[in-house]
């Protein structure tokens, strides 16, 4: 049976930082839910709670019905953690690293290979390997098998996708799809926005602050504005001439774009934004509306006035 999670107003600093600030959420059982945010949102802190490895400054958070705090030992059981760094023994072979988790356990690779066959099977042919010789993709994978080797009711995976190619992020996924049709509640961190889309829920974090919790598809919905996605001869100076525009609205790079946000009739501002930098000098200039992106609804929630 996957596990609950329900955290509330978990806060957490240190000497040079404020990590997380009053976080509270509920997770569901049997939910993929993702914590969306750059390095310094506070995710691997949360996270380190959860686990039971750091203790937080204030609130309360339990994990099915155990405390985080008072019943350390017993969640330490029934979690899955893999930790953003690669952390297993790099002079053992994968083989030797699985059956040294197993045995923390007091179990083995032959009782709970149903469990760990999708991930497994994918670096079992290099099971004589050393850990240390595989690629970043297959170090992942080993990982989440020595994560999952116990059968948890639910994992945590801090940035699992990190520095791995796009296929491995892509595999890696498709892996995380299947653990949950097993059962298994699954909080997953990432810094890629792309990410998010493939979560049940997602929470928007920044600087130890939730910006928003809900379905990736609902966040996209609720984007206030239209966005003009703007290419020219010169996108070196595309971004300073748009914000000398009067008055402006929110304009940032976005990829091959730059991206203006506007409440204003969007042909209405195409005029205005294309008369603008012809004036400027530019040439080839391609203005179209696109559709709103969780990073450009993430953008958004950064710039929100806080309010009183």
């Amino acid at each position: 049976m996957s596990l609950a999670v329900k955290i509330k107003n978990v806060s957490k600093s240190y000497p040079n930082a404020e990590a997380l600030k009053s976080i509270t959420l509920d997770i569901g059982p049997n939910e993929l839910f993702g914590f969306i945010g750059p390095d310094g949102a506070g995710k691997t802190t949360l996270f380190r709670i959860l686990t039971s490895l750091i203790l937080p400054d204030k609130g309360t958070g339990s994990i099915g019905n155990f405390d985080i705090v008072k019943d350390y030992r017993k969640i330490r059981k029934e979690v899955g953690y893999m930790p953003g760094r690669f952390s297993l023994y790099g002079d053992l072979t994968v083989e030797e690293n699985l059956q040294f988790y197993a045995r923390l356990f007091n179990t083995s690779i032959k009782e709970n290979y149903d469990l760990i066959e999708d991930v497994y099977k994918q670096i079992e042919p290099f099971k004589k390997r050393r850990a240390a010789d595989l690629s970043g993709g297959m170090k992942q994978k080993l990982a989440l098998s020595c994560a999952l080797i116990h059968k948890p009711q639910l994992i945590i995976l801090d940035e699992p996708t990190t520095g791995v190619d796009a296929i491995s992020r892509k595999e890696f996924w498709a892996l995380l799809k299947s653990m949950q049709q097993k059962g298994i509640t699954i909080l997953v961190s990432t810094p890629y926005m792309d990410e998010a889309a493939l979560c049940d829920r997602v929470a928007l974090m920044q600087e130890g602050n939730i910006l928003t919790i809900d379905r990736p598809g609902q966040i996209v919905q609720d984007f206030s504005g239209k966005i003009l996605g703007i290419k020219t001869n010169q996108m070196h100076a595309l971004l300073n001439d748009l914000l000398q525009m009067e008055q402006p609205e929110r304009v940032y790079r976005f990829g091959a774009f730059v991206h203006l946000v506007t409440h204003d009739n969007p042909d209405a501002c195409a005029k205005k934004v294309r008369s603008h930098l012809e004036a400027k000098g530019h040439q080839n200039i391609m203005i179209q509306e696109q559709p709103a992106s969780i990073e450009d609804c993430f953008l958004a929630l950064m710039h929100k006035p806080e309010t009183p």
